[in-house]
This record gives C-alpha cells, sequence and structure tokens, in this order.
C-alpha cells in the first residue's frame, strides 16, 4: 500500500514534470507594472542581476522607474557616479525615472553632469548625499525642471550656495517637497524672498538644516504643510506664515548672544509644534490657533537662561495651551519652577489629556511640577522620565527617616490636595522612567497613590543595577511602596 509522504513525492515529481513539459515562465508573463513593482523591492544589486535571465528581464531592468543605490551594500561597494551616468544613458529615451537615490563623491562638474542626465529622464524624485571637495553653487538645471516634485540635497563638508534670487525664483514650479542640508548664507544671509507662492507655489514639505551664516528667514508658501528647520545657529528672525501648516519642527536655532532675535508664526491650522534646545528669543508672537492643536514638545537650552526673556517663556507656553498631548523637556521645567519665573503667567491647558515631563526631580523642581499638574485639570496620562544625573544633589529615601517624621517633600505635597482636587480626580496613567527612590520621587507616587481617586495604573521604571547591596535594597524598597495607602481600588501598581 502506497504511503502518504510516497503519494505527495509522487504527485510533487508529475506536477514538475507537467511544468516542464508545458515550459510556461508564469513570472514572466506578468505585466510589466507588477514586475517593475518586485524589481523595485529588491536590492538593486540583485534587480540588475535579472538582466541574465531573458531578453524580457534585460527590458524590465532598462526601464526601472525606481533606481534607489542606497540599498548596494559597502561590500558591494558603492556605484560611482559615473556607473551611475552609465545605467541612465542607456535606458531608452521614452523611459521617465521616477525616483533617483544615491550617495557619491564627486567634483562640481561631474555632480551637475550627473544632474543634467538625470533631468532628461523626467525625473520626479531625487534624493542625494554628496560629497565635493570645495563650495559648489547649487545647480540650476535642476531649477528648471519641471517634472521634479521631491528633492532632497544633502552636502557633506563643505557645503553649498545658492545662486542669486532672481534665478532661484523662476524655477520649481513642480516642487511638492524640498530637504536641503548645509547651505552656506555667509555672503547673503537673508532668505527672506525666496519661500513664497511666486517661487515655489505647490510646495507642501519644506526642510531646511545646517544653514551656515543665515540670520533672516521668512517662509509663506501659500500650500505648505509641513516646516522643519534645524541647526541654524546664527538665526535671529524668523517669519512663518501658512493657513494650511499642519506641522512645524524648529530645533537647535537661533542666535543666545546677539540681540534682538525675533519669531512670528501665522498657522491658524497647525496640529503638531516642536520647538526644542532653541536659545530664548527676545520676542515670540504665535498668532492663535482656529483648530485644536494636538501635539506640542517645548524644550530650552540650559545655559541661555536669561532673566530678560523669561517673558519668551510665557508666550510659548501660551501660544500652545490650548494643545491635547503636550510635552517638556527638563530645562523648561527648570525655568517654570524658578523663582525668577513666578512673576509670569502660567496658561492653563485645559485640554491636555496626555503629559510627558524630562526632569532631574530635584528638591527645588518640586514647586513648577506642582504648577504644571494644577494648569492640566483633565490630565489622564502622565509619564515622566528623570534625566541622567539626576540624583545629584537629592536626598536618599530611607536615610532621611521617612517613617518617623515625614519629609519636607511628603509635607509639600500634602498642602497641594486642594489645589490638585481637579488634576487627582482625572488622573489614570502615571509611568516614571529612571526611578532611582530618592525622596522627591517617592514623595510624589506616595501622594498620587494616597489622593488619586482615579488612578488605574501607576508604573515605576527603575535603573539597571547589578550590585547584591542595591538589587537587596531596591526588594527592600519594593515592598515598603506596594504597602503605601490607595485612594483608588482599582490601581495597579507595577515596580520594576
Amino acid at each position: 500500500m502506497e504511503t502518504r509522504s510516497a503519494r505527495r513525492r509522487r504527485l510533487s515529481n508529475t506536477n514538475s514534470d507537467l511544468h516542464n513539459q508545458t515550459g510556461v515562465d508564469y513570472i514572466s508573463h506578468l505585466p510589466d507594472a507588477l514586475l517593475h513593482h518586485i524589481l523595485c523591492s529588491l536590492p538593486i544589486k540583485t534587480a540588475a542581476q535579472s538582466t541574465t535571465l531573458s531578453s524580457r528581464w534585460r527590458s524590465l531592468w532598462f526601464t526601472l522607474p525606481d533606481l534607489d543605490f542606497s540599498t548596494s551594500s559597502i561590500s558591494d561597494h558603492y556605484p560611482s557616479d559615473l556607473t551611475i551616468t552609465r545605467i541612465l544613458n542607456s535606458r531608452p529615451h521614452h523611459s521617465n525615472v521616477r525616483l533617483l537615490r544615491f550617495s557619491a563623491t564627486l567634483s562640481f562638474s561631474r555632480l551637475n553632469a550627473l544632474f543634467r542626465t538625470a533631468i532628461r529622464h523626467q525625473i520626479q524624485e531625487l534624493h542625494l548625499l554628496v560629497t565635493t571637495n570645495d563650495y559648489f553653487n547649487f545647480p540650476r538645471c535642476v531649477i528648471a525642471s519641471d517634472s521634479l516634485k521631491v528633492f532632497n540635497l544633502r552636502s557633506i563638508h563643505p557645503g553649498f550656495r545658492l545662486p542669486p534670487p532672481s534665478v532661484m525664483g523662476s524655477g520649481f514650479r513642480s516642487l511638492n517637497s524640498l530637504s536641503l542640508a548645509r547651505m552656506v548664507f555667509h555672503d547673503r544671509p537673508s532668505l527672506l524672498d525666496l519661500f513664497t507662492e511666486t517661487s515655489f507655489p505647490v510646495l507642501k514639505k519644506l526642510n531646511l538644516e545646517r544653514c551656515f551664516g543665515l540670520e533672516h528667514l521668512s517662509v509663506k508658501c501659500p500650500v505648505l504643510e509641513d516646516f522643519s528647520l534645524q541647526w541654524c545657529f546664527q538665526l535671529q528672525g524668523l517669519d512663518v506664515f501658512g493657513a494650511k501648516l499642519q506641522s512645524i519642527h524648529v530645533s537647535d536655532c537661533f542666535d543666545a548672544y546677539t540681540t534682538p532675535t525675533l519669531v512670528k508664526i501665522v498657522a491658524p491650522n497647525l496640529n503638531t509644534m516642536i520647538w526644542v534646545y532653541n536659545a530664548l528669543n527676545d520676542e515670540i508672537n504665535i498668532h492663535q490657533f482656529t483648530s485644536p492643536l494636538n501635539r506640542a514638545s517645548l524644550g530650552l537650552l540650559p545655559h541661555h537662561f536669561v532673566t530678560s526673556k523669561l517673558h519668551s517663556v510665557s508666550a510659548l507656553l501660551s501660544a500652545i495651551s490650548p494643545v491635547h498631548s503636550l510635552t517638556l523637556d527638563t530645562f523648561c521645567i527648570d525655568i517654570v519652577s524658578s523663582p525668577s519665573y513666578f512673576a509670569y503667567f502660567f496658561p492653563p491647558f485645559s485640554n491636555v489629556n496626555c503629559l510627558e515631563l524630562s526632569t532631574a526631580f530635584r528638591k527645588q523642581n518640586g514647586l513648577g511640577l506642582a504648577n504644571i499638574f494644577r494648569s492640566c485639570p483633565v490630565l489622564q496620562t502622565l509619564t515622566i522620565k528623570i534625566v541622567n544625573g539626576g540624583n545629584i544633589g537629592r536626598k536618599d529615601w530611607r536615610r532621611d527617616k521617612w517613617e518617623r517624621s515625614g519629609s519636607e517633600e511628603e509635607r509639600f505635597w500634602e498642602t497641594q490636595i486642594e489645589p490638585l482636587k481637579s488634576f487627582l480626580l482625572h488622573l489614570k496613567i502615571v509611568k516614571i522612567e529612571g526611578f532611582m527612590d530618592c525622596l522627591s520621587e517617592v514623595s510624589l507616587t506616595q501622594f498620587l497613590l494616597k489622593h488619586g481617586s482615579a488612578l488605574q495604573q501607576l508604573t515605576l521604571l527603575t535603573t539597571k543595577t547589578k550590585h547584591r547591596d542595591s538589587l537587596i535594597r531596591r526588594r527592600e524598597i519594593k515592598s515598603q511602596i506596594m504597602a503605601f495607602p490607595r485612594a483608588s481600588s482599582l490601581v495597579k501598581l507595577h515596580y520594576c
């Protein structure tokens, strides 16, 4: 009697014989568009090797719409610009290129030649990471392209210069997304007239990074939705206007040692605002949002803490106060916790339901944290990240004889029961990362457990340690924290 395994082998051999007899190559009979999609998902070296299969596959390679040379590994040796140019020149004139991505070290003349070859193929997306021996001028053939929709140019040292405004303003008629890194503006420190409706009528995404010497920037593109500006340390003035702007990300910008530094933002439909690691401004004016702000993140530079500029912190906080999800970094919390700041207005965050704070959790931060909690009356999710080195200058919990006399931190939080009444009635989830069993964080933990009547989950994530004494002490502290009284019978306490 034939066994099941033998029967499976016989049927498999029969099917194989039938396939050999018919000689049908089902894959090669798929439509070009589907085979192009398959080849584009493979490393480009593998896609190129498919040309040896048949004349059909050779044709597919030379009409492949996406050429992503970044998928080559170091062992494959990144293709040179001459190789890429030769591949482009070998394509039929009617085979347009949808996407070209590569990185190379080359001279400006060879870079310009590669640009011209790519533009002749009606390229739509161009992503380049280039290194040259000297500063180079932005290729004019790219500006004049009427097919280019996405352009990403990142230059490794030293950088590149833009052509005169008269040249820049006459191009980019079809560009939807522009990303430029390492532009040099030492001889022309302003971009006031470039990013307008005249120059970029359909631009939706703009990213500028490391603009050396840029002092003044104005962005007023009519359909812009996403704007990002990073590492522009000499910036003194920023003016952004966009009726359709959804996201603004500004980080590591502004000259802290030059006055005045001015900011004006008009973006009534903004959804996300990221403002981090920036120096304090002399004047900041953000017009009121007409639609709800979903997410905001605020961070400031510590060594630029100038008392005369604290009003700009208040202006920033007031501007983002309608937000639903808020992130504040440790230096922002240090500023709002300082006695110098108490004279300024601290706005209510009446819509915030998710709050993330980074803090050193020192004793002097207590009043600042309490003010933030009080300003978030409907907060439901709270995440506190204790920054590295946060234990410096902080008291150990057990050495403070907590059980016998209570601590100053504990007594402080008990005075906040009434001011934080709404906060404690709504708070449901709390997570403290980097928990180090110091007095300040244990005091807050006990306060939230004791008075958080809506609390459902409190998670304490401790720092890693392999020292035996630390592990024993941590187990002892865990057992004591787990025994803290709880206002909510539903709360789940995790200490790990």
